[in-house]
């Protein structure tokens, strides 16, 4: 067993400062919280709409939280069995496997937090940007923006706190607990991403559909019984699910990075340690860049462009970042690679931030292309879309790639795990402005809700004001969507180079927390000429597009029972079109609630078993090449899908504001078609694989020395039959028709014969 050294007196203290730079994150959360509480919350009426969508927000995920309980329970003591055959000499099993299983818990306890926090305030901020619109257009985007930024403060601190305590008292057992810890984070984000995706785009497809085609009614007319459920799934997709999602990239990375400065334990204690503390305090600055960055979103004047003030703060915050890692590559570590690794990830985040914008924005050619095609029907809209989709994803991989090259070149003498190392430290670098960017994403649906809020209380007076939030709100959504979907590639290029290390420890019956040998390391690789690996690779790469058929396919089955639900209300409620009586909302927040729950579990056995299945049937090498295959086509898929979505949600409204016909026209209901395609796209299927590739990369990394233990053995092959079986199962179940929908069927049946 190696000694990782003692601590000197400046890394001590730089610790307590890391810890201490998460407690004053949550306490700037705190801060903002009170002062967006304390504003105006406009009219009895607004209130009381607003009050529908809370109850509605947290009535679903208290529902979600329930419905996965199990599953948590079970992870837990799988997890603890896996940590306690991960002991050594110097820390017995069960110690570090209960450490590992409550690690576990705190992750998927810190994850979920995050996601309802944020979510909890910004069904609160809504109502309150909606009354500031009224008279400043300046007030409500601040409102907007801070109610987003509780949720950014949260994410940072509370997976800073974590990480950092765990690494204080594990020392070099932390990559170990740490694994159970971003699981759990990985795993609460797929769930927030799946369920809360399936529920908002089933409403918004629904309310499109009857309400702006069917009907001829605006987007958030009070007369639409789907237009809560919209509201409501904007706040469990958007605001928790993207919360819990950067989250568990936040800490996947940082475990990335520990496990592979541990592999330079054996030859040099000293480096492995600094190569541990570094990126702890690359959080912390961090953490204080984003109060200052959220901070200067302030407009100017009324006249200046909302999009300006929320830029200006997100570069602001990475350029101060660059100047914290200088400082410590110079002062601490000693070594500018380090630097020069987390600045190319604030690069990249800048560079993906304007490439996303750039495709997805109606400033921009590619939107506009799209809106222009609108005229000749629904057909070419979708083709103009789709292929903006696929031109932004190769763009977006070439930008990944680029880094990662930059990685080569700056720690090329130091091997390849130094090499994968560096590239932890580009999602280091781009995740530093965490802060930020959640801010920027809680915005979109808090803008959104305040337009729904303005429609559905009749503030026309507001409605100029919440309708240009709204549109930089999409713009907002889809470039954090875009930073999310490459930081999920980086961590799991990481994660993959961990996977080496896994392997070659587990072949040495290395305990943990010792140091794996450059030359143990050296003999292990994943050669693509092997058909284990190559058939490793087919089956990952397939991953992503069953799981988006998965998702999508849910949302279809999900809005089908809305759209005649939304129908029949129209039809049989006396008065409701002409205005005098109001659509029973909670009903169709009944369906989508029992259909995203119902939904949710196939795709996450999916994520959670499928590694396990391959690395039973085709051992280490073959998992390898799953691993990677998920990697790949994941990335490709989820840019795609998140691009042509944003771009066909997009160039609808340029029409709306008046182009080529505008609101009722032949190119309208043709972008209203292109927009409800791009709805799951962007919203369910492209953001759900972030998680999934992590998930996936981290069931890999736990199970890895298991499987190299009793590779080719019949209990292992049994395992995955067994596996296989079990998620067949919940695929079936998961296409039966839950109680609410049964009714509406059993009632479209009925006046159809």
């Amino acid at each position: 067993m190696h000694e990782f050294g003692q601590f000197t007196p400046f890394e001590t203290v730089a610790l307590w400062v890391t810890l201490g730079s998460a407690v004053v994150g949550i306490v700037y959360g705190l801060m903002l919280r009170k002062e967006i509480l304390g504003k105006d919350p406009g009219t009895e009426k607004m209130q009381q709409v607003a009050a529908q969508i809370q109850e509605g927000a947290a009535a679903y995920l208290n529902r979600q939280f329930r419905t996965i309980v199990l599953l948590v329970i079970v992870l837990f003591v799988a997890l603890t069995i896996t940590g306690w055959m991960a002991g050594g000499e110097e820390m017995s099993g069960a110690a570090l496997g209960l450490g590992r299983g409550i690690a576990f818990l705190l992750g998927c306890v810190a994850s979920g937090l995050t996601g309802f926090i944020g979510m909890n305030l910004a069904v609160r901020g809504n109502v309150r940007c909606a009354a500031a619109a009224r008279t400043s257009i300046s007030e409500a985007l601040a409102i907007a923006f801070r109610s987003g930024a509780v949720a950014g403060m949260f994410t940072v601190a509370m997976g800073l706190v974590g990480a950092t305590i765990i690494f204080m008292v594990y020392k070099e057992f932390a990559t170990e607990v740490l694994l159970g810890f971003g699981f759990g984070g990985s795993l609460l984000a797929l769930f927030m991403r799946v369920g809360g995706g399936i529920f908002t785009k089933a409403a918004d497809v629904g309310a499109d559909l009857v309400g702006k085609i069917e009907a001829g009614i605006p987007e958030d007319d009070p007369r639409n019984a789907a237009v809560i459920a919209d509201n409501v799934g904007d706040n469990v997709g958007d605001c928790a699910g993207m919360a819990a999602d950067i989250f568990e990239s936040y800490e996947v990375t940082l475990v990335a990075s520990m496990i592979l400065a541990l592999a330079h334990a054996q030859t040099d204690p000293t480096l492995a340690r600094v190569w541990i503390i570094f990126p702890l305090l690359v959080r912390a600055i961090g953490v204080i860049t984003s109060i200052i960055g959220t901070g200067l979103v302030k407009m100017r004047s009324e006249e200046e462009h909302p999009m300006a003030p929320i830029t200006r703060g997100f570069v602001w915050s990475a350029i101060m970042s660059a100047v914290g890692f200088l400082f410590v590559a110079l002062y601490y570590a000693h070594d500018l690679k380090l630097f020069w690794a987390t600045f190319a990830g604030l690069v990249l985040a800048v560079g993906i931030y304007k490439l996303t914008e750039y495709y997805t924005s109606s400033q921009y050619e590619p939107v506009q292309e799209i809106a222009e095609a609108s005229q000749t029907g629904a057909a070419t809209n979708l083709l103009a879309g789709f292929g903006v989709g696929l031109e932004g994803t190769v763009w977006a991989l070439l930008m990944i790639c680029g880094c990662l090259f930059f990685s080569i070149l700056v720690f090329g003498s130091e091997g390849p795990i130094g090499i994968l190392y560096g590239v932890s430290l580009v999602g280091l670098g781009m995740l530093t402005t965490t802060g930020v960017v959640i801010s920027m994403d809680t915005y979109g649906p808090v803008a959104d809700n305040a337009q729904g809020i303005c429609e559905m209380a009749d503030v026309p007076e507001a409605m100029p004001v919440v309708e240009q939030l709204d549109a930089v709100g999409n713009t907002t959504k889809a470039a954090t969507k875009g930073l999310a979907i490459a930081s999920a590639v980086i961590a799991a290029i990481a994660l993959f180079g961990s996977y080496l290390s896994k392997v070659a420890a587990a072949k040495a019956g290395t305990a943990a927390g010792e140091a794996v040998s450059a030359q143990a390391l050296s003999q292990y690789s994943i050669p693509l000429d092997n058909p284990m690996v190559f058939i490793g690779l087919l089956i990952g790469g397939a991953m992503p597009f069953l799981f988006s058929s998965m998702t999508i396919r849910a949302v279809g089955r999900a809005a089908f029972f809305i759209i005649n639900e939304v129908r029949r209300q129209f039809r049989e409620i006396p008065g409701l079109m002409e205005g005098e009586a109001m659509p029973e909302s909670a009903k169709v927040v009944d369906i989508c609630t029992a259909s995203a729950l119902k939904e949710l579990v196939a795709p996450g056995l999916l994520a959670v078993l499928t590694p396990i299945i391959v690395g039973a049937w085709f051992g280490w090498l073959g998992l390898g090449g799953f691993l990677a295959g998920i990697i790949i086509t994941g990335q490709l898929m989820a840019v795609m899908l998140c691009d042509s979505g944003g771009a066909w949600d997009n160039a609808k409204k340029v029409i709306e504001d008046g182009a080529y016909g505008g609101k009722g026209s032949d190119a309208h209901a043709a972008a209203v078609t292109g927009d409800t395609v791009g709805d799951p796209f962007k919203d369910t299927a492209g953001p759900a694989l972030n998680p999934l590739i992590k998930v996936m990369n981290l069931v890999g990394l736990l199970v890895v020395p298991v499987i190299v233990k009793f590779e080719g053995t019949p209990g292992l092959w049994i395992t995955g039959i067994l596996l296989t079986a079990v998620i067949a199962i919940a695929m079936m179940v998961s296409k039966r028709k839950g109680e609410a929908q049964v009714e509406v069927q059993e009632r479209v049946g009925g006046e159809a014969a």
